[in-house]
């Protein structure tokens, strides 16, 4: 399903509004799809963008993402039947009988049979820009404090020295008709390989992809594994790559825009500030200088954009997908987890609460340090344990727990270590403080020789009683 076929399928399932008079990308723009993505409403075509003179209108796509009804209509499936098949395949263990090993042989079959496949007859090449200019897009300015306009949902495409292709999602700050920053933060992949390069790193971006590959793109995928392949196992189907024209990279074939070209090791220039997920402006800083070469798009391109700002917002409904299918990825290294919950205005980097089984004297510390120690969750500023019949999604639930469960000296964590980029409270950039709270009923063994007092609950026999009779109260509840 390309990005066109979402649209089509968005708008019969009545998920998306066309926006016909012509909307300024700058600020307008953002401003109705900030009003929609906090009203949870649909998604927007913006058919008409105030363009320069003498520039043909692309239309803008925002809020694709911006609903859950949404995001399973672009990964194809319910959250959490993905997430069963992850599970599925992270069970997978090479068994000692032989009908348990062709079993086995067969899964692992089917996951290969989700690797890309290559296309040399890709759509984004019906239209060549010679030479590369910027501003045949519609690339929005978000924010009146933004440094400039913003490319927002980039499928950003680089290789390690393997020669083992990467995708991410990285702001691109457009400087002018040929260069854009290159936001890569320090602990994620792009820039890894960007260290890793010798001199100059040849970079691809995508944009308008399959909405399977956009969140891909945004994935924190454990190392070595795809994020193409990972796109073909959520939608059911290998992505189709095909070459770029003066890099040898491979991008979706499928792609409404591409732009090629290389950013230089030694070269930075300051990029931002941007209003960001966080809710505030991230800061300015020195960046690579992205430099295009090459650009080509379909003959009647569709733009995609997002906006990001205080919670709730689109990438919210993104974040939510990364809690529910990587669930199984945690539990696989700590199966004393029970359940996760990333709020929305902890912008999934700065809290998850988690339900343990435990098990013994300190285990929410244990699992409190196995988290910091786990790939992007390294970021947490605040992880919160509770015992495994809490409900983690009943923020009420949890909050009462806190607050009547924790002896702050006691139950309380302090450790130090890395920080995301985006966070402004630390006193040091990438490093500070993170808090572990552990909510669970304390044991003796744990510094709490006092009794814990048994939870309030009603006698079953009288509950049932009043269920049976609850119509004859007539009251106006239920």
């Amino acid at each position: 399903m390309d990005l066109r076929a979402f649209i089509s399928l968005l708008e019969r399932e009545g998920e998306l509004v066309r926006v016909r008079p012509a909307v300024d990308p700058y600020l307008e723009m953002a401003e109705i799809a900030d009003r929609a993505s906090k009203a949870h409403g649909p998604a927007l075509l913006f058919e008409r963008p105030t363009m320069a003179a003498g520039r043909t209108p692309v239309p803008v796509l925002m809020n694709q993402f911006g609903s859950y009804r949404r995001l399973e209509l672009a990964l194809g499936a319910p959250l959490d039947e993905i997430a069963g098949r992850i599970g599925g395949l992270l069970d997978l263990q090479v068994p000692s009988g032989l009908v348990g090993k062709v079993k086995a042989l067969g899964q692992l079959k089917e996951l290969a049979s989700f690797g890309p496949r290559y296309d040399r007859r890709p759509a984004w090449r019906e239209v060549v820009v010679d030479p590369p200019d910027l501003a045949c897009l519609p690339v929005l300015t978000t924010w009146p404090g933004d440094g400039g306009p913003f490319v927002t949902l980039p499928v950003v495409v680089t290789k390690d020295r393997e020669g083992r292709q990467n995708a991410g999602m990285y702001r691109l700050q457009v400087y002018d008709a040929r260069t854009t920053g290159m936001h890569w933060h320090v602990h994620h992949d792009g820039a890894a390989n960007f260290r890793a390069a010798d001199g100059r790193l040849e970079v691809a971006v995508a944009l308008g992809t399959d909405p399977a590959v956009t969140y891909a793109a945004t994935a924190p995928l454990p190392p070595g594994i795809s994020e193409f392949m990972f796109a073909g196992f959520l939608r059911g189907e290998p992505v189709d790559l095909a070459p770029c024209a003066t890099v040898d990279l491979q991008v979706p074939a499928d792609a409404e825009i591409v732009l090629e070209g290389y950013v230089e090791k030694d070269e930075t220039r300051l990029e931002g500030p941007f209003g960001d997920h966080t809710g505030y402006y991230s800061l300015a800083d020195q960046y690579p200088v992205f430099h295009l070469t090459s650009m080509s798009h379909r003959r009647d391109p569709i733009y995609p954009a997002t906006i990001v700002g205080k919670p709730p917002m689109e990438d919210a409904y993104l974040g939510k997908a990364t809690e529910r299918l990587f669930l199984p990825l945690l539990r696989l290294v700590q199966p004393e987890i029970v359940d996760m919950d990333l709020p929305i205005e902890g912008v999934f980097h700065d809290c998850a609460i988690i339900s343990i089984r435990k098990e013994y004297a300190g285990h929410a510390r244990k699992v409190m340090n196995a988290v910091w120690g786990m790939g992007q969750m390294m970021f947490t500023k605040f992880v919160v344990i509770v015992d495994e019949h809490v409900d983690v999604h009943d923020y009420s639930e949890v909050t009462w727990r806190v607050f009547n469960n924790v002896d702050p000296e006691r139950d309380c964590v302090i450790a130090r270590g890395p920080l995301d980029v985006l966070d402004h409270s630390s006193p040091f950039a990438r490093y500070g403080a993170k808090m572990g709270v552990d909510a669970t009923r304390t044991w003796p063994d744990e510094g709490h020789p006092r009794e814990w007092p048994d939870e309030l609950a009603m006698d079953p026999d009288v509950v049932r009683q009043v269920d049976v009779r609850w119509r004859e109260f007539g009251l106006p509840f239920s």
